[in-house]
């Protein structure tokens, strides 16, 4: 097993302390679209990419100085791992995720903003390159600022239980189940305005992508895992609460799904 750390929460009002801002998930770069700044090409075997998320039409504000991300690789066969890290500072020796089979595969990740807000990502072999937002760090004091609140780790949800709002049936193939994630057993404050949670999929056969985002807004273009091979897969995920706290999942193969919860953000 290998750790790797990219930060640590502390109360806001200590020094150095950052809010959280939570943001309607939103895709800021796929280098699969057409050539540019957060389009192709891929990164190369090898290669280093910067990108500038505040620069996209994600709406993330200059004083952002950590973004919560979701990376999501589609290599062009193989790749030994992806590392991402802020843009100016030398390339640390820690990995974002890595797929030595040639997956799909995806992996959160809280990466600090580098010079001119930037982040790097470095391949070592060639790969097609996701990624996701759904908020960021800043400064206290504006609006919409949240503090972050540990629970011990919960299993909020489970649709291989018996049926209920947090339990079965699975989710089928395109469907979208609204899940009102106050209703668990986890003792979740109901001021709650995102949560952080591990996403476990159990697909049915080839699940192209889960999603989550918050239960009030539209479905976004993002992805929270993949798992085209079928296999059980779980991935980190920051999810903005909707109305009365509930969230969205959709998923493009059926599956069932387990959300557990580690802590939450409110004011």
């Amino acid at each position: 097993m290998v750790l790797d750390i990219n930060g640590y929460f502390v109360p806001a009002t200590e020094a150095n302390g950052l809010s959280f801002y939570p943001v309607t998930p939103c895709r800021i770069a796929d280098t699969r679209n057409a050539t540019g700044p957060f389009g192709a090409p891929s990164i190369s075997a090898g290669g280093t990419r910067t990108f500038l998320p505040d620069q996209s039409t994600c709406n993330l504000p200059p004083t952002a100085q950590a973004y919560s991300l979701n990376f999501t690789v589609a290599p062009k066969v193989s790749l030994s791992f992806l590392t991402v890290w802020p843009s100016g500072q030398n390339q640390p020796f820690v990995s974002t995720l890595n797929s030595p089979t040639g997956t799909i595969v995806a992996n959160a990740a809280i990466v600090s903003a580098g010079t001119n807000f930037g982040i790097n990502a470095y391949a070592t072999d060639t790969t097609d390159v996701i990624v996701d937002v759904n908020g960021y760090f800043a400064p206290p004091g504006a609006p919409g600022a949240l503090s972050f609140y540990t629970v011990p780790p919960c299993r909020m949800l489970d649709t291989r239980s018996a049926p209920g709002v947090l339990g079965g049936p699975a989710i089928s193939a395109n469907q979208t189940r609204t899940y009102p994630l106050l209703s668990s057993s986890c003792g979740i404050s109901g001021n709650v305005k995102a949560y952080s949670l591990n996403a476990t999929v159990v697909p049915w056969g080839l699940l192209g992508y889960l999603s989550l985002w918050p239960s009030n807004q539209p479905q976004p273009l993002v992805s929270t895992l993949n798992a085209l091979d079928g296999a059980i897969t779980g991935n980190a995920a920051i999810v903005p609460a909707g109305g009365g706290g509930a969230i969205n999942a959709f998923v493009t193969g059926s599956s069932d799904l387990i959300l557990d919860i580690a802590g939450y953000f409110a004011p």
